[in-house]
């Protein structure tokens, strides 16, 4: 809870600070990268920095933290603090470098704001800080003992499957012989590889077979950068990665996972969006989901659709179960053309929604479901990179 004072002053330098943060967070990286060069080689990703995602998500979390204690003084948005929570520690995020995060974003915020930071601003802004920092800071270390520590480990590659031109499959196992932990559907992994200069980057998959499996199974997208470099990760795991080699793995994490339920669940992605619903998908065929379940997916064309073979045989084991494909090119038979349009797919009442893909497709989706009499509370969400579309709390 932010202190009275703290909040009025945090209320009234909101605007100010909003309207800086794109320039704060730009010299706060500048900065913390001077000093600590070894966490843009290890921790962050380079992709996202070069590409400006990494400020934007940083900047929209301090400001939606800020906006949320101000508003609603005796919550907290946990569903937020939980998403973040979850990649940072599978990123294995310390406790300790919220306090050099914090040393550099408070010089950046002094040098760009001046004398407009006076001792009362700053005071209700570290206030403000440390609320957020300390509640991730509890989430996180929960985490971390859930899973007996932030070990990596060693995985095999058992099998790899092209499953479209950008987009291959890979199958591991322990290296070590250890059981595999267990996970729940619509979780993911960080991967960590050592790239050409040394660098240790770590990116976040989603784990794309049902829990249960022997084997941990990934589906990577080869992302082509266009105005920005090319994905050091996954053009790595393309060009590199066969079967007998080895990867580094976190545990399994995120909050986006498939309750127990018999209600009627609606399945919606776009692009490599598929990967947690195929596992979402293949868990309810596990077992034995009897209620309505109904299969959204939007691609470029369906050459482009990873996964379709899966999408198709999971649903037809469902006792009630209908995909529906959109392809904005080269649509047949049953699949329909253009984006995605729900106006003509009937969705029960008590309908459970669970969305990937881009942000505009998801704010569509969501959109259409809450005109369809779905409530905002049983629409729930898993955005890749960084994470910029904060949900709706209530």
């Amino acid at each position: 809870m932010l202190s009275e004072q703290s909040a009025a002053t945090v209320r009234a330098t909101l605007p100010v600070v909003g309207g800086a943060i794109g320039e704060i967070t730009e010299r706060f990286y500048a900065g913390l990268f001077a000093a600590r060069p070894e966490l843009l080689r290890d921790l962050f990703n380079r992709g996202n920095q070069a590409a400006g995602t990494q400020r934007q998500a940083l900047a929209g979390s301090i400001a939606a933290f800020a906006t949320y204690l101000v508003d609603h003084p005796d919550e907290r948005p946990d569903a937020m603090l939980g998403r973040i929570a979850h990649k940072h520690a599978s990123l294995g995020v310390t406790a300790e470098q919220y306090g050099i995060v914090h040393k550099h974003l408070f010089a950046a915020i002094a040098e760009v704001l001046g004398e407009a930071v006076t001792p009362a601003v700053a005071a209700a802004w570290d206030e403000v800080y440390w609320l957020m920092a300390n509640a991730l800071i509890a989430v996180e270390k929960r985490l971390y003992e859930e899973r007996g520590g932030s070990e990596w480990r060693e995985w095999e590659v058992v099998e790899r499957v092209e499953e479209t031109a950008d987009v291959a499959t890979f199958r591991l196992r322990p290296a070590d012989g250890r059981p595999a932990p267990g996970f729940r559907a619509g979780q993911y992994v960080s991967v960590q590889v050592e790239l050409p200069d040394g660098a240790r980057q770590r990116r976040q998959y989603s784990l794309s077979a049902a829990p249960g499996s022997p084997v941990r199974q990934i589906s990577v997208k080869r992302v082509h950068g266009g105005p920005t470099p090319d994905g050091e990760v996954s053009s790595h795991l393309h060009a590199r990665v066969r079967v007998g080699d080895r990867l580094r793995l976190s545990a399994p994490y995120g909050d986006l996972v498939l309750d127990t339920t018999d209600a009627p669940v609606l399945l919606a992605s776009a692009g490599i969006g598929v990967t947690p619903m195929v596992a979402m998908l293949a868990h309810l065929a596990d077992t034995g989901h009897e209620g309505r379940v109904i299969v959204v997916h939007g691609d470029r064309s369906p050459a482009d659709h990873a996964l379709r073979a899966d999408h198709e045989a999971y649903a037809a084991k469902l006792a009630d179960a209908a995909p529906h494909f959109w392809y904005e090119e080269g649509a047949s038979g049953d699949d329909r053309a253009r984006l995605v349009d729900l106006t003509d797919i009937a969705v029960p009442q008590g309908t459970r929604a669970y969305l990937c893909g881009p942000l505009p497709f998801m704010r569509a989706v969501r959109a259409q479901l809450i005109g369809k009499g779905v409530a905002p509370a049983d629409i729930r969400y898993e955005v890749f990179g960084p994470d910029l579309w904060l949900a709706r709390e209530r």
